[in-house]
């Protein structure tokens, strides 16, 4: 059952929310009290602007006999002259502290600019990092469209917050700050009354806030379902238009639009709400300050030029007050986002381990020791007590019925998954031992869907090793056997594969994969079912091949085929993640078992293709 979310829990995910907005601006926090500084500077000349009225009203125009409240120095500069003069050097000093107010705005939004490009690059740079971090596991189970929308809408969030919205909260409180200081040194009865809206907008905002950030969390949420709907469709093109199935996806992605715009509906009413009530509350403290100005101004307690400078000062206080619904809806827009954000950041990286990590020389000795595995959301073992030993440059096939393991056998032998009883060794050394960076640098992996990236065929095969030179290339292609057909594209080895490799054929994919794992020279092979593609007879050249280039290597193949299987040096057979035969061709032939099984069913239909016998 869910945990109730209550208000001590909420108000923790708030200060967490704020605690890592500050803490992800890193060493680029000074930029941030620069900005402050300058928004200081702004914000003071700002609030001098009504004391000029006040100042050109009362004593130059001389309607009161109360002086000026500007300070002393600035008196002095504008006081001598005719009232022209004054009027005139009133007007130019107007100008320059604007003038001043510009310049301080222009350092204030280079210098925030500067200070959110930074904070949110290393923010991207650091997420990106994460990401590449994280475990099989943790991939396996995310949504690729909610992991971009995260690195990508949520950065940006934040990157708005901070940059806009922590510099609007200071400039707000400055501004209020200020005005009330030089309002109460007018008059302290109407500063009173200029600030009776304050607590009224801000016990509205805090409301509003509280039922706000839940309905941006689902919009998040249902953004998030969907983009990924988008994402797998457009990777899987191929598939819906295999099936005919356009109208389906058309009719699932128009329902997830009608939600999330249902929800986005719900969140506009919300904040119309906000704004029409403050609206109206901040128009009818505006006309509350000017009827109290005219009767304080007719009994002589303030002045026509102090009524002008409160109307002034009222606007400072007012108006900005409004902006904290929009600010409150920011913040909570943030709290989402960064919630989000953490989600991934505080999960703990894959190569985070407990163990001492050592970096041995490998040279392909592989033993496993009654190893068993199972999924943490399974109720059985993947594999069960599984023991047999690969010496170095031998040929291990492994076979058997879909389901019986062979691919989570490998995936353990590269640590994409933990085993969790036995042991699994490595020439003498603990697996769990072996820093995972360094033993996968060992290993060389073709998985049983090659993934090729929106490059060119010579960019997918050069991933293994940037460094390596064309001729290399085409070498480890002819291995491949895919140099003729890279030969036969009209821009060769520089033609731009689609997105997943969705303009190659399966076998061209396939055979690009071992081509890139084959760039670099690995003690440790493994195949993952990567020729079941490709031909028999291409199988069997890609294999002779690979014995005569790589004899030193010992060679894991999981294959569906006896054929490919049967040349093996040695022959695992997996059912129901276990080992139920383990030996040569020849030997698992000459007895009854599932080997047996599957070379009789797979010899019959290949006689039966050679001599025509599906065309009757």
């Amino acid at each position: 059952m869910a945990e109730p979310i209550t208000e001590t829990k909420e108000k923790k995910n708030i200060l967490k929310s704020l605690w890592l907005i500050f803490k992800w601006m890193g060493r680029f926090w000074p930029l941030l009290l620069l900005s402050f500084g300058f928004l200081y500077i702004v914000t003071y000349l700002r609030t001098l602007i009504p004391l000029f009225t006040q100042h050109i009203i009362d004593v130059i125009l001389q309607f009161s006999d109360k002086g000026s409240r500007l300070p002393a120095f600035l008196v002095q500069l504008i006081s001598s002259g005719t009232l022209a003069n004054q009027l005139l050097f009133t007007a130019l000093l107007l100008l320059f502290v604007d003038l001043l107010r510009a310049l301080a705005i222009f350092m204030r939004r280079t210098v925030s600019a500067y200070f959110t490009e930074r904070v949110a690059y290393n923010l991207r740079n650091n997420l990106y990092r994460k990401l590449q971090n994280l475990s099989f596991h943790y991939h396996a189970h995310a949504k690729t469209g909610d992991l971009i929308q995260r690195a990508t809408t949520d950065v940006e969030t934040y990157k708005h917050f901070i940059g806009d919205q922590i510099v609007e909260v200071m400039r707000l409180i400055l501004l209020v700050s200020l005005s009330i200081w030089q309002m109460s040194k007018l008059n302290t009865n109407m500063t009173w009354i200029s600030v009776l809206i304050t607590p009224i907008i801000f016990t509205i905002a805090v409301f509003y806030f509280r039922r706000v950030e839940k309905q941006f969390t689902k919009i998040e949420e249902d953004e998030s379902r969907m983009t990924t709907h988008v994402q797998e469709n457009v990777s899987g093109t191929r598939v819906v238009k295999a099936f005919a199935n356009e109208s389906f996806e058309v009719s699932k992605f128009e329902k997830l639009n009608r939600t999330f715009t249902e929800s986005d509906y719900k969140l506009v009413k919300s904040m119309a709400g906000f704004w029409s009530v403050t609206d109206f509350i901040c128009f009818a403290q505006f006309c509350l300050i000017s009827v109290f100005g005219i009767i304080y101004t007719s009994r002589g307690e303030i002045s026509i030029g102090e009524y002008g400078a409160f109307l002034l000062y009222a606007g400072n206080i007012i108006w900005p007050m409004r902006q904290l619904g929009r600010l409150v809806g920011d913040f909570s827009k943030a709290t989402v986002a960064v919630t989000r954000l953490n989600e991934i950041m505080a999960t703990p990286d894959e190569y985070v381990s407990s163990v001492e990590q050592i970096t041995p020389e490998i040279k392909g000795e592989v033993v496993f020791d009654k190893v068993s595995f199972q999924f943490s959301d399974s109720t059985y073992h993947q594999l069960e007590e599984i023991s047999f030993t690969a010496k170095k440059g031998e040929t291990i096939a492994i076979i058997g019925k879909t389901g019986s393991g062979k691919s989570t056998l490998m995936n353990l032998m590269v640590r994409l998954l933990d085993h969790q009883q036995g042991q699994i060794l490595i020439d003498g050394y603990d697996l769990r031992t072996i820093e995972k960076h360094h033993l996968r640098n060992q290993i060389g992996i073709i998985l049983q869907e090659p993934f090729l990236f929106s490059r060119t065929v010579a960019e997918n095969i050069k991933i293994a090793d940037q460094l390596s030179s064309h001729d290399r290339v085409q070498e480890v292609a002819k291995i491949a056997k895919i140099h003729t057909d890279i030969s036969g594209f009209e821009k060769g080895y520089d033609t731009l594969v689609g997105e997943r490799g969705v303009t190659l054929s399966g076998g061209q994919k396939q055979r690009v994969a071992i081509a890139r794992m084959l760039l670099k020279p690995k003690p440790i092979l493994i195949f993952d079912d990567s020729l079941s593609a490709v031909d028999s007879e291409t199988d069997q050249q890609i294999r002779s091949a690979l014995k005569k280039e790589w004899k030193q290597s010992t060679v894991f193949i999981i294959t569906h085929r006896i054929t490919t299987a049967k040349e093996a040096d040695r022959i695992l057979v997996l059912d129901q993640g276990k080992i139920v035969e383990s030996g040569t061709h020849d030997e698992l032939i000459a007895k009854v078992g599932l080997y047996n099984t599957i070379w009789n069913i797979q010899s019959t239909i290949d006689l039966q293709v050679e001599g025509g016998g599906f065309n009757e």
